[in-house]
């Protein structure tokens, strides 16, 4: 029921993972408002979570929602993953109330992969989830993201930096040269030091952690830039008959590339921490960018990631 087209290319992106990728797959909805299912199984709910609606607030209030039913779904064994392009903020809400946090996990956090040419995708954590963290918090999210990558993407001990103004482990705010400090001290980590923001396409690391403020921003200047990028050389190219000509050579080159760095391409975010897999896609996703979203749930499900990571953390690591 969430995102801006929904629920029509949800359906549509949720039909094709069925047709493409042979995965079972359930929709949570309001049967009036759905349409066709497309021959999918429907878990009928009453109350729809809106995206300007108080994350928390519309959670505990709304329990009829297609948010908290699905949650339930993973809770109680009956799906094995949940995925919303619905309301961020809800969606790790349900997602950590229903599902509930791992155990020693300080605050579960929004992990996104983004493309690094020539390189497994470098994933960024944390991209929205806690925009107010501690040192402690930040150590715990690139301890989660790492084991995500060496699960995920068979990355042996994977790199991790920490996003600053500067390689430096002087610069920086408080909150960064603290936990330089202890990530220095991690002997389990593979801590490379500072990156910076010109660091993150391409990445010389595995493993980008920030707090979620600085990480949303990043992750949106990102997104932001390279669509000007391509939109721009789109329009040079469309010039004059020189120019078009150019490109009948040039995008057979270029359009692989940009294939690879649109959000859809990615699926969506993982939210590590919960009891569970919640993937969260972007807000516009399309048909295909559901299509991968529901992909990837299934490939953190078949890398059982989520017990890789309660292995990780220590139970102590919360208190």
């Amino acid at each position: 029921m969430g995102g801006d087209f929904a629920p029509k290319e949800v359906i549509a992106g949720a039909r094709r993972a069925v047709d493409e990728h042979g995965l079972e797959v359930i929709l949570v909805g309001v049967p009036e408002l759905l349409g066709d299912p497309l021959g999918l199984e429907v878990v009928a709910c009453s109350e729809v979570i809106a995206m300007d609606d108080d994350p928390a607030a519309s959670v505990r209030k709304k329990k009829d929602s297609s948010l908290v039913r699905a949650a339930e779904l993973v809770r109680d064994g009956q799906a094995s993953a949940m995925v919303s392009a619905g309301n961020t903020g809800a969606a790790m809400a349900s997602a950590l109330l229903r599902m509930g946090r791992l155990p020693g996990v300080v605050r579960p956090c929004i992990a996104t992969p983004i493309p690094n040419p020539g390189r497994t995708p470098m994933v960024l954590v944390d991209a929205g989830a806690n925009a107010e963290c501690t040192p402690e918090m930040l150590v715990q999210f690139a301890q989660m993201a790492s084991t995500f990558v060496e699960a995920h993407y068979h990355v042996e001990r994977p790199s991790v930096g920490l996003l600053s103004i500067g390689e430096e482990p002087t610069k920086g705010t408080p909150l960064v040269k603290e936990t330089h400090q202890l990530l220095r001290e991690m002997t389990t980590l593979n801590f490379l030091g500072n990156v910076e923001g010109r660091d993150l396409i391409p990445s010389p690391v595995d493993v980008v952690v920030t707090d979620g403020f600085t990480g949303n921003v990043a992750l949106k200047t990102l997104e932001g830039a390279l669509k000007f990028v391509f939109s721009t050389m789109l329009s040079a190219i469309d010039t004059n008959d020189a120019t078009r000509a150019a490109g009948d050579v040039l995008l057979e080159h270029l359009l692989p590339v940009a294939t690879r760095l649109r959000p859809e391409s990615q699926g969506g975010a993982l939210l590590l921490g919960v009891d569970g897999i919640c993937v969260i896609s972007h807000g516009s996703s399309n048909a295909t960018a559901i299509m991968n979203a529901l992909r990837v749930a299934d490939e953190m499900r078949a890398d059982d990631v989520v017990a890789k990571i309660r292995s990780t953390i220590r139970p102590d690591q919360a208190a």
